[in-house]
């Protein structure tokens, strides 16, 4: 997964609560990082168990209708 934090619409105020900047550090300068899909996967056990928020990466294509039942908040819903 590339996380584009230039691409992310919650730049700026979600940036203090994001994994990101909370675990990764990652400097201003850059913008752009690579994660696995392990990794990935460890980030998600750990923000779940609370030890640090979770990815907070959303693109404006990523965006979802909230009254589309078939996007993912109703996935998330439905667990």
């Amino acid at each position: 997964m590339l996380i584009d934090c230039d691409a992310c619409v919650m730049r700026g105020p979600g940036c203090g609560d994001c994994v990101v900047s909370v675990v990764l550090g990652m400097p201003p300068e850059q913008s752009s990082l690579r994660v696995d899909d392990e990794e990935l996967a460890a980030l998600g056990v750990l923000a779940q168990s609370g030890l640090v928020p979770p990815l907070r990466l959303v693109h404006a294509v990523d965006s979802v209708d909230p009254r589309d039942r078939t996007g993912p908040q109703a996935a998330a819903g439905s667990a």
